[in-house]
């Protein structure tokens, strides 16, 4: 048992629990628990909440993407750009709907993908691109829809971790023709099981997508494609309801606590402006480094991820001092054995990010001074 918990998901319960009990009960005292008033509510304060048109939520954020996929007609002999360095999910998603990921190395700053390589990755069969906002930081969605406008191709935001970040005054989720989010517990948006939702201004997109997503029907026993059961239920859609208004400002106490982190760059632990690179401390070992948000980003601080070559000692120093830690996330999705097909591909970053990441305790619920014995630690770890 940590001292210091990586991150306690029932503590959101703790903090919230008379108007999430008042939100369940409400739900089950109606006796209507699939496609009713509290999923049509979510859907249109999120879609608020994310300045789009459209909110259709479902089961999960796996689910989220491949319904934006099948909805465009993506499928065999077409090719979709992935991360490199992601979770599977987005490569699953690809996968499912027919379609080959191909990846694409991330920018050694932000972790993400990088558009510097996007171009030559472009083929006659891409037919769309995924970005990550990876540990709620935005991609460099500025080039990325360029390119997608220049080759016709359609922009899919995987915004799983990415509740309430920005990217140039917008929030992600708005950024792309649609965007697929998860309500995964441990999420900054979180409910209390699996879910997810799909943000969209496309008209014929969402209504396509509620179809597909309940299915195939837009009238109860009509069917009009060979559709999917992915929806959203009544009980985390309220559950969701209850959370989202507090979002904000559980994404601010977040940044004060990666402010914390930061402060330690002044000592000469990490590099200034979170920058990654080559760089040794007096004793020879590479300073701990963390991705780079850009100017025009906003991260909303899913996961606080740093790097070492010592990564390994440096978790058992962690975990000795009663903080838990996570590794976002040790296997990249070409070396895992769902992708055996894929081994041979040269992705030297992805590997080495996963060869040297570790999650520090991000959430809203660690104090200040937990932060700071943290940071203390890892000050101290730098100097033996």
């Amino acid at each position: 048992m940590y001292k210091i918990p990586f991150y306690d998901i029932g503590q959101s319960y703790q903090e919230l629990m008379p108007e999430l009990d008042a939100a369940v009960s409400r739900v089950l005292s109606k006796g209507w628990y699939i496609l009713g008033a509290e999923v049509a509510a979510f859907e249109a304060e999120f879609a608020a909440y994310v300045g789009t048109r459209h909110c259709i939520g479902v089961s999960n954020g796996l689910d989220a993407l491949f319904l934006v996929l099948k909805a465009w007609g993506i499928g065999e002999g077409d090719e979709v750009i992935v991360p490199s360095n992601t979770y599977i999910a987005t490569w699953l998603a690809v996968s499912y709907s027919g379609a080959t990921p191909v990846p694409v190395e991330p920018d050694a700053l932000t972790f993400n993908l990088d558009p510097a390589l996007l171009e030559a990755s472009i083929t006659p069969k891409t037919k769309a691109i995924i970005p990550v906002h990876l540990y709620g930081m935005p991609a460099d969605m500025s080039i990325i829809t360029v390119l997608a406008a220049k080759y016709g191709l359609k922009v899919l935001e995987d915004a799983a971790q990415a509740h309430g970040a920005e990217y140039d005054g917008r929030k992600c989720g708005s950024l792309g023709d649609a965007a697929a989010f998860s309500f995964y517990p441990g999420k900054n948006l979180g409910a209390f099981g699996d879910g997810g939702a799909i943000t969209t201004d496309d008209d014929a997109l969402a209504d396509k997508i509620r179809i597909l997503a309940n299915y195939g029907s837009k009238v109860k026993y009509q069917n009009l494609y060979k559709g999917y059961n992915c929806r959203l239920d009544e009980l985390q859609a309220a559950i969701l309801r209850v959370k989202l208004p507090h979002l904000e400002a559980h994404n601010a106490k977040r940044h004060r606590i990666a402010g914390v982190y930061n402060g330690i760059h002044n000592k000469s632990i990490w590099l200034p402006y979170c920058q990654l690179a080559a760089s040794e401390s007096e004793s020879g070992e590479m300073v701990y480094t963390m991705p780079f948000s850009g100017a025009l980003a906003k991260p909303c601080r899913h996961q606080y991820v740093i790097r070492s070559e010592h990564r390994t000692r440096l978790e058992a120093a962690l975990n000795k001092a009663g903080i838990g830690t996570m590794i976002h996330y040790p296997i990249p999705p070409h070396q895992q054995e769902a992708y055996r097909e894929m081994s041979s591909l040269s992705l030297p970053l992805a590997v080495e990010i996963a060869d040297t990441c570790l999650s520090l305790p991000m959430n809203p619920y660690l104090s200040m001074e937990e932060a700071a014995d943290i940071a203390g630690i890892l000050e101290h770890y730098q100097r033996v």
